[in-house]
């Protein structure tokens, strides 16, 4: 095996690789030492990564402009579309009606568990940064309501909300890792909700009493504790609101079940397949929300009209990076750094997936950013895919958003988010956070391998 591989070895495959090594460290040096936006610095190491690799100017031109189109079109709308959902449920109070619904259900022995709910219903259609904010102060406040140990709350909505971010779309990671890889959503959305519920157990309410006896003098800093609110604003009802927020979900689980058990020429799968589509199902969820949350909540149209508008600016920042990931992983591509790749796995006898998840891992501890380290390490994996069926290309994308996800240190916004909400010292935030972080990473790739195999 060792001959074969050396055999087949050249002097253009050293550069390339070399190439590659170079591109990311230079993203990772200009993302953590420069501090430049990602967005430049993924430019950036596209050009070192070309020019390197020795593709010709105009090429590495065409190639990166066409890898940011190419991935603005298949995921940016879809990524436009679930803000803009998301903001609805927050602006309309769904988001409360939700978390006030489960909580006067839950026990003082099931809170942890309902915490978690919480953060996996108002994560399905939010982005991590959104559903972060939007989470921290219910945590704070269920703490004060319940006396409870602060991360024994916080740990297991944490995690809830962390894993949907890696595993499941439309989160921006998984769904730039699709597109990139080619990989059935449906398929992947079912195999990430497969592989997260066992996750979120383990990684939230399990290690969340564990977190709570290393750190349990964790106390909010009391002027970022909100109040309750006085529950006189009109609110959409809890059915109305979780029906709306999984509409998109049920719809393209039911695209990937026909997939699976339907002929290609079944009417009802091609009806299943249109609604099922990412952008149709998630552009349905959206009329509906407008419905079933705006008007419910007393929304005018000059209202209406603003809370969607008001979702896209935040996300402009997360569509540059995943358009510029794009281009870095055509550049990869067309530079021929993925057969390279591909071939040093095969010589290898090295697990695709296990791969996927540790070029994730490394470009996570590297620069911090989830994102990144999935749209960079499905640029360099992609190659991998083109041989896989449905099934196995969407455990990539798993494999990789669990890699994306390992142990949030120093250079993640994230951690520094939970470090001030939580009052705690840096120690702290690595004993509880980057630890559960980690746990995510371990647990989802400790899955989706014996998945794989089974498969």
């Amino acid at each position: 095996m060792t001959t074969t591989l050396a055999a087949s070895w050249t002097g253009h495959d050293t550069r390339l690789i070399g190439a590659t090594v170079l591109a990311i460290a230079a993203i990772v040096v200009l993302i953590t030492k420069a501090k430049l936006h990602p967005f430049l610095a993924l430019i950036l190491g596209s050009g070192v990564l070309g020019l390197v690799g020795g593709m010709p100017v105009d090429k590495l031109i065409k190639s990166f402009s066409s890898g940011v189109g190419s991935t603005v079109a298949s995921v940016g709308v879809l990524i436009a579309l679930g803000a803009m959902l998301g903001k609805l449920l927050a602006d309309s109070g769904g988001a409360d009606q939700i978390v006030d619904t489960i909580l006067r259900r839950a026990s003082d022995r099931t809170l942890p568990w309902a915490m978690a709910l919480v953060a996996v219903l108002i994560g399905l259609p939010m982005f991590f940064e959104i559903g972060l904010v939007m989470l921290i102060p219910v945590i704070l406040l269920v703490a004060k309501r319940t006396g409870k140990p602060l991360l024994l709350l916080g740990i297991p909505a944490l995690a809830g909300l962390s894993v949907l971010h890696g595993l499941v779309p439309p989160h921006p990671g998984p769904l730039a890792a699709a597109g990139a890889l080619n990989a059935n959503v449906g398929l992947t959305l079912a195999f990430g909700l497969l592989v997260a519920i066992p996750t979120v157990i383990v990684a939230g309410p399990l290690f969340g009493r564990l977190a709570a006896k290393m750190v349990p003098d964790a106390v909010a800093p009391e002027r970022l504790v909100p109040e309750s609110s006085s529950g006189d604003r009109r609110r959409p009802g809890f059915l109305a609101t979780l029906s709306t927020v999984l509409l998109p979900v049920a719809l393209m689980m039911g695209k990937a079940l026909a997939d699976i058990l339907l002929e290609k020429e079944s009417h009802v799968r091609r009806v299943l397949d249109f609604i099922g589509d990412p952008l149709v199902a998630l552009l349905a969820a959206v009329l509906l929300g407008m419905i079933t949350l705006g008007k419910a909540a007393g929304f005018t149209r000059d209202k209406m009209s603003s809370t969607i508008g008001d979702s896209l600016p935040p996300i402009a920042g997360i569509l540059l990076i995943v358009g510029a990931g794009g281009g870095f992983k055509q550049t990869l591509v067309d530079g021929g750094v993925g057969n390279v790749i591909t071939n040093l796995a095969t010589g290898a006898n090295l697990s695709p997936l296990l791969l996927g998840w540790l070029v994730a891992v490394a470009i996570r501890l590297a620069t911090g950013s989830a994102t990144v380290a999935t749209v960079s390490a499905a640029g360099i994996v992609a190659p991998l895919a083109a041989t896989m069926d449905p099934s196995h290309s969407a455990l990539l994308v798993l494999a990789i958003g669990a890699g994306s996800l390992f142990f949030s240190h120093v250079n993640d916004a994230g951690f520094w988010l939970v470090k001030e909400y939580f009052g705690l010292s840096v120690g702290q935030t690595l004993k509880s956070w980057s630890i559960m972080e980690t746990i995510i990473s371990v647990v989802a790739i400790a899955l989706i391998l014996p998945l794989g195999a089974l498969l």
